[in-house]
Order: structure tokens, then sequence, then C-alpha cells
């Protein structure tokens, strides 16, 4: 299993995931449009100028491929657009970093290059999203994203959320790609994404299921993520033990990381 494949799209989308709580928005008449729809998320999470004022953020959890395969993670992000991830499995730590300009670096001692690499181009597609902790449908008309609303439909997934109302919301990103958004339909919290990841020539669907939401500083994030591809055994979870808003986290942590201490070493003989 390529370890690392799903993990980004939770990443991305653990900020994305927060609300405000919903305050009358239930007892409102459903929208009709997607810019509706979008306006009562974006109040729902505390409106534009609270979501903006966050300069910071921490992430820390425990990331799980399976029962035994299992270890801890934690994402810095920072304006604008810089994040720095770890996650360590087996004792070996993958890293990957991304100045929030046009350089990004990874280390995964489980890849057969196991030093500093510099990401290339798919990479850095796919990390520019990541370190976006506004999510897409903020200024998502800037973004040159385009959105529409796909109707009111019953949740697809697991049964403890099979079933529940959610409106769903189709991004179009302004480099083709496709997603849906599927809002609880009475809190409008972000209960499942839909989308698709390049896992080297590949591209996979991939879903993730968002739970125990918890405030944090007055803002509500999913605590329980579950991602997977759907056809496959390829799943992850990922348990966030703790948020931090606006941490103090110092601009050396977006620049290329040192190579692991087993690569740094010279080759060959005295």
């Amino acid at each position: 299993m390529n370890r690392s494949a799903l993990l980004p799209v939770a990443v991305s989308l653990v900020a994305a995931a927060f609300v405000f709580p919903p305050t009358s928005l239930a007892q409102t008449q459903t929208p009709e449009t997607a810019e509706e729809i979008v306006a009562k998320v974006l109040e729902a999470r505390g409106g534009l100028a609270k979501i903006k004022a966050v300069e910071s953020q921490r992430v820390e959890g425990t990331i799980s491929f399976g029962k035994d395969d299992q270890g801890p993670f934690s994402v810095e992000l920072k304006r604008p657009g810089k994040m720095h991830m770890e996650m360590t499995i087996e004792g070996k730590t993958i890293i990957r970093v991304y100045d929030g300009k046009s350089s990004g670096w990874i280390i995964n001692p489980f890849a057969k290059e196991t030093g500093v690499q510099t990401m290339n181009a798919e990479d850095l597609r796919n990390i520019s999203d990541e370190s976006d902790f506004d999510g897409p449908l903020v200024d998502y008309q800037a973004k040159g994203n385009s959105i529409a609303f796909a109707g009111k439909v019953a949740l697809v997934g697991p049964p403890d959320i099979a079933g529940t109302p959610v409106l769903d919301i189709k991004l179009t990103k302004k480099d083709g790609d496709v997603r849906h958004y599927l809002f609880d339909a009475s809190t409008y919290m972000l209960l499942k994404w839909e989308g698709t990841r390049k896992d080297g020539d590949k591209t996979i669907p991939v879903e993730s299921f968002f739970r125990d939401y918890r405030n944090v500083d007055g803002l509500k994030f999913a605590f329980e993520i579950d991602s997977d591809t759907p056809g496959t055994e390829q799943s992850q979870k990922l348990l966030l033990k703790n948020i931090t808003l606006d941490p103090k986290i110092d601009d050396a942590q977006f620049t290329k990381p040192a190579a692991p201490a087993e690569a740094a070493k010279p080759s060959g003989g005295a």
C-alpha cells in the first residue's frame, strides 16, 4: 500500500471541515442555488472575516492504515499557503514541506530514493490545495473555481450517517478537477467529500467522511476523518488529538528540510 497516497486528501480537508455552531440554520428554508448554499456554509463557519483572521494552524493526531499500521502525524499551516507535514509509521518519518510559493520537498523512507526529493509538478499541484486551509469554497471565483448545486440527496456511506439528507455542491477547479462536498442539510457541517487523487500515473477515486465535531476557540472541527478508495481495501483514519489556532511557527519550518541521518552519510569507504 502507498501509505502516503490518501493522507494529503484528509489533510487538505481538516481545516475546511470546521464550521461555526449553526444557530437557526436548521429552521431556515433549504437554499436552492449553489451560491446560496455556499453563503450559508460560510456563515455557519463564522463568516469570511473570522475564517481569514486565522493566520496559522497546527494539527496533531494519529493516522492508521489498519489495525497494526499506525503512528503520529502533525501538520503546520501558515499564510500564505505554507505547509509542513510529518507522519511516522514503523519508526520511519515521512516529511512533506511547501514554501507557499513554488517549491516543495518530500522525504519518504519507504520510497526508492530516501533522501530529500524536490516535488514534481503534480506534487506541487496537490500540496498547494492542501496548504489552503480556507478551503476551495472561500473566494472560489478568485481561485478560478466554479460551483453547482447537484441536488439534495440521501448520504451514501457508513451506517451511522447513511441516509442523512445532504446538500451536494459540485466544485470544478480551474484545471478541470471535479469534487463533491456533501453538507448536512440541517447543520451545514461537511459530512462527506468525493474526488480523485493521483497516485503515480493512476487516477484513483477517493471519499472522506467527517465525524466528531468539536469546538476549538469558537470554531468547530471534525476530529475523525475516514478516507478510502471505493472498491478497494485501501483506507486510512485520522484521529485528531489537538488543533491549535494561530500558534507561532518559525518560517524555517517551510524551507527545505535537512536530509535524514542515514541519507546524509557519504557513500564509499575512507
